[in-house]
């Protein structure tokens, strides 16, 4: 049933997409509208994520950014926590040109963005910051317009640092992750850092996470504090520990047809419009993180936080990963040693 209501409701969008998100309406320039012989534009965004994540509330204002800054010739409309389907799903519509665009953590057809996930890569704001507006991070992002035919406009956090949890004991030490089910999104980074822990990995798309842990599929996942409190996942999980881990960026992938269709003045626009939102998401994730983790401990959740010699252990663990992804191409050796400079810079 929800796969059917998610297909009608990609039918709409396509079909309302069809009669105002291609429209070219030309009509004559004016003092009031200097905008007004470009034409009028619809975008539509999904994401999969809740009202009171930082990825809906920072897509709040990149609506009322664009319509304002553009005279209402382009109109946002966001339809966010999965009604669209799933990430990848989205994404492919975003690649067929059913959907303008959409913002999350899939990396499938993307997957040299996963370098920027390997695990404990970097340990402060400032860190992910200069990553994610990294020359080499726009390199990654101009491959992704060439292979899909998507432009990422942006890119930012998509939650902060994320932590471990499960159901069956406190992990204090890698060996504690041995024989546990842990989720994975399908990312190479995460399935290959559990691995290197002991953990075995079960793959869950994020909406269907929640039922998965209640149900025993899986008996522990990894997120930010924030998602973890917006998708209550408390409510599922007893043990979590704070062991930062990784970031995961946050793309904003636009179908690429569509963008080049647009006047340069709106793309201009629509830019600026992006980067402000992804300094505000991340703000947003910095501000709420620590109120998400409060939830947790609200909610009864049992929260490790490892001291400086435990957590080197899991970093020792993992190190083998770093290899493994250079030895499947997501980076060479070169790009490894550029994000590590980058890091120690910062």
């Amino acid at each position: 049933m929800k796969k059917a209501l998610s297909v009608l409701l990609v039918l709409l969008v396509a079909s309302f997409a069809l009669f105002a998100g291609g429209s070219n309406e030309t009509a004559t320039a004016s003092a009031d509208d200097p905008y007004a012989a470009l034409g009028k534009y619809t975008m539509m965004i999904g994401h999969s994520q809740p009202a009171d994540n930082p990825r809906s509330i920072s897509l709040e204002k990149f609506v009322t950014d664009v319509e304002e800054r553009t005279n209402g010739h382009v109109k946002v409309q966001v339809i966010g926590n999965g009604q669209l389907g799933t990430e990848k799903e989205m994404l492919e519509q975003v690649v067929a040109g059913t959907l303008q665009g959409m913002r999350g953590g899939q990396f499938d057809f993307t997957p040299r963005l996963l370098m920027f996930t390997l695990p404990f890569l970097a340990q402060t704001r400032e860190e992910v910051t200069a990553l994610l507006h990294s020359d080499l991070a726009e390199k990654v992002c101009a491959e992704a317009e060439a292979t899909t035919g998507t432009v990422i406009i942006n890119l930012c956090d998509a939650g902060g640092f994320r932590q471990f949890s499960n159901n069956r004991r406190p992990i204090t030490k890698p060996e504690d992750l041995q024989g546990l089910k842990m989720r994975t999104a399908g990312m190479e980074t995460i399935d290959r850092t559990f691995k290197a822990l002991g953990a075995t990995t079960t793959p869950v798309p994020y909406s269907d996470l929640y039922m998965a842990l209640k149900t025993g599929v899986a008996d522990g996942q990894e997120n930010p504090w924030t998602n973890v409190s917006s998708m209550k996942f408390y409510e599922v999980q007893k043990y979590f520990t704070e062991v930062n881990y990784q970031f995961h960026p946050d793309p904003f992938y636009v179908n690429g047809t569509w963008w080049n269709s647009l006047p340069e003045e709106f793309q201009t626009i629509i830019r600026e419009c992006a980067t402000e939102m992804g300094t505000y998401n991340d703000q947003l994730v910095d501000e709420l993180q620590n109120d998400a983790r409060q939830a947790v401990v609200d909610a009864g959740g049992d929260i490790y936080v490892p001291t400086e010699e435990e957590l080197q252990a899991f970093k020792d663990a993992v190190q083998v990963v770093y290899q493994q992804c250079i030895d499947s191409g997501i980076l060479s050796a070169a790009e490894l040693a550029e994000l590590q400079e980058i890091v120690a810079n910062n």
